[in-house]
C-alpha cells in the first residue's frame, strides 16, 4: 500500500484538539487495511515528525432505523491515535 494512501485525512474535533494538547497524540481516519506499522511510517515520511506509538480504533458499519424500519447503512471508519515523540508537533491550522 502506497504511503499517500494510507492516511485519508485529519480528524479535527474538540476530543482530537485536546488529546493533541495534552498527550501529543494526533488523530486520523485511516485506509481500512492499513495496520500499525504502515501508519507510523506514513506519518513519519509525510509530517517529518517521530511517532513513539499508534493506537487503533474500528468503527464497524451499522444499520440507520426510522420508525422501526432499516432507511440505510452508515460505513465503518478506522482512526488511528498517533502519540508524538517529546517535543515534535504537527500544525493543521496554527497559522490562519
Amino acid at each position: 500500500m502506497e504511503i499517500t494512501s494510507v492516511i485519508i485525512k485529519p480528524i479535527l474535533t474538540e476530543k482530537s484538539t485536546l488529546l493533541k494538547d495534552t498527550q501529543n497524540q494526533v488523530t486520523f481516519l485511516v485506509h481500512p487495511k492499513a495496520n500499525k506499522y504502515q501508519i507510523k511510517a506514513a506519518v513519519e515520511e509525510l509530517f517529518g515528525v517521530r511517532v513513539e506509538q499508534v493506537n487503533i480504533v474500528k468503527k464497524h458499519p451499522r444499520l440507520i432505523k426510522r420508525f422501526g424500519r432499516v432507511a440505510g447503512r452508515k460505513p465503518g471508519e478506522k482512526k488511528a491515535y498517533v502519540t508524538l515523540a517529546p517535543g515534535d508537533k504537527i500544525e493543521f491550522f496554527e497559522g490562519v
